[in-house]
């Protein structure tokens, strides 16, 4: 849903880098920080800054920088003054030179396009990139998990050797729409993703390589033990880890009964905690709690985001709309 101009909820996404090599389970490792390689007969693909994990106070400014563009821009028509960036990009402690080489690399990237707007200088999302933040919309703010009645989507391709740069881009997408390998040219991921993996083949151009399938698991084996094998997740509860270490002492300053007193504040901490979270749910695609450890820390983590959210989106937005110039 495209952002409101009044109560700036609007949500961001990232698109991660292309792999450069398999990680466990035979996925190509780090869905969350890659981007889509440029190759041979395709355009290049827009490469949206992959949001850090950790501590979100090391982000790189141009991961800040697509956080704000998604979150503030699209009322706006996806345009943002050189000046409203530079105020508001210093709110979260990123210095102007910072800012101005970082909107340089955006631009190389054609994530952003030079434009003016009533005399003034800006930059503008490219339509690919609008494109983009759309289809992680509904991704970000998706808090229910998939269920297991809901079955599954295998993403299947077949590219003849002459076009394996396209076998590449199949993969890495794949990949970073969250999707496990259960065998050679296999892949699978809650039944939910079809229609994002559905625009993303037809907006590359490569339907003609896969097909998609809706599947139940009927034999054999143990299915929550093969999940662990489709996908890492000791890796992903280690970065749900980090997530909780590095935001949950910021939600205790903002509970409810604790409202946001601070504009400025209110808007660098839900920047901070948006830029670590919008790579998450991309390596956790939602997969049905019961195939999950016992106390799987994801479910935490997403409640330390969406009280965040919930508690500091009005007040960020009304920080933005003070801040804005041009």
């Amino acid at each position: 849903m495209p952002p409101s101009p009044n109560c700036y909820r609007g949500p961001v996404t990232t698109v991660p880098r292309a792999a450069s090599g398999p990680g466990p389970g035979g996925r190509a490792a780090g869905a969350g920080g890659r981007e889509p390689a440029a190759t041979a007969g395709n355009p290049a693909q827009p490469k949206l800054a992959p949001a850090g994990g950790g501590d979100a106070r090391a982000a790189q400014p141009r991961q800040l920088i697509v956080t704000v563009y998604g979150l503030y821009s699209r009322a706006e028509g996806g345009w943002l003054s050189v000046a409203s960036l530079i105020n508001l990009l210093s709110d979260v402690g990123v210095d102007e030179p910072a800012v101005r080489s970082s909107i340089s690399r955006l631009k190389r990237r054609e994530i952003l396009r030079a434009r003016r707007r009533s005399g003034a200088a800006g930059y503008e999302l490219s339509e690919t990139a609008r494109a983009i933040l759309r289809e992680g919309d509904h991704r970000i703010f998706r808090r229910e998990r998939a269920r297991l009645a809901d079955g599954w989507l295998l993403a299947v391709f077949s590219v003849p050797e002459p076009e394996r740069h396209k076998r590449h881009v199949l993969r890495s997408q794949l990949s970073r729409l969250g999707f496990g390998t259960a065998a050679p040219g296999v892949w699978v991921a809650p039944a939910h993703l079809h229609e994002a993996t559905a625009d993303m083949l037809s907006r590359l151009g490569l339907c003609g390589y896969a097909d998609l399938f809706r599947a139940d698991h009927l034999a054999f084996g143990d299915l929550a033990g093969k999940v662990r094998l489709w996908w890492d997740l000791n890796q992903i509860e280690r970065l749900y880890r980090e997530f909780i270490g590095t935001h949950e002492p910021a939600l205790h300053r903002w509970r409810p009964a604790q409202p946001a007193t601070s504009r400025r504040e209110a808007f660098a901490d839900y920047v901070r905690v948006l830029t670590d979270w919008r790579r998450l749910p991309y390596l956790d695609p939602g997969i049905p709690a019961e195939l999950l450890p016992p106390d799987w820390n994801g479910i935490r983590a997403a409640e330390v985001f969406f009280t965040m959210q919930s508690s500091l989106a009005d007040a960020a937005g009304a920080h933005v709309a003070e801040r804005i110039i041009g």
